[in-house]
């Protein structure tokens, strides 16, 4: 299994990026999948999620009204378009996989990562 996150980059506050993530070795429409952030010394932080369907999504509360997730499951692509971007969104961002079987367990697939950096 592979997730191959792309789409980062250095915007102004304010700014938008849109990342995508090309999932492979999987039947992706059989998973959830979600993003998440790690800051420099921080942890890793939930930011968004999406079901199998993709018709149920939802967000960590820092970025509610902001960034959207969206899929595709004829592409094998989850999207995250991050609108009115700050400094505080500055992170490497990830995108993981989880059986749709059980959603409330852990995420079995894990991206690379792709760097977004905020300038203020």
């Amino acid at each position: 299994v592979q997730l191959q996150a792309s789409g980062g980059g250095l915007v102004q506050a304010g700014g938008s990026l849109r990342l995508s993530c090309v999932a492979s070795g999987l039947t992706f429409s059989r998973y959830d999948m979600g993003w998440f952030r790690q800051a420099s010394g921080k942890e890793r932080e939930f930011v968004a999620a999406i079901r199998w369907t993709g018709r149920t999504t939802n967000y960590a509360d820092s970025v509610k009204g902001r960034f959207t997730i969206s899929r595709d499951n004829a592409k094998n692509t989850v999207y995250l378009q991050m609108n009115s971007l700050k400094p505080e969104d500055t992170a490497v961002y990830y995108c993981a996989a989880r059986g749709s079987w059980n959603p409330r367990g852990d995420y079995s697939y894990w991206g690379q990562g792709t760097q977004v950096t905020v300038s203020s």
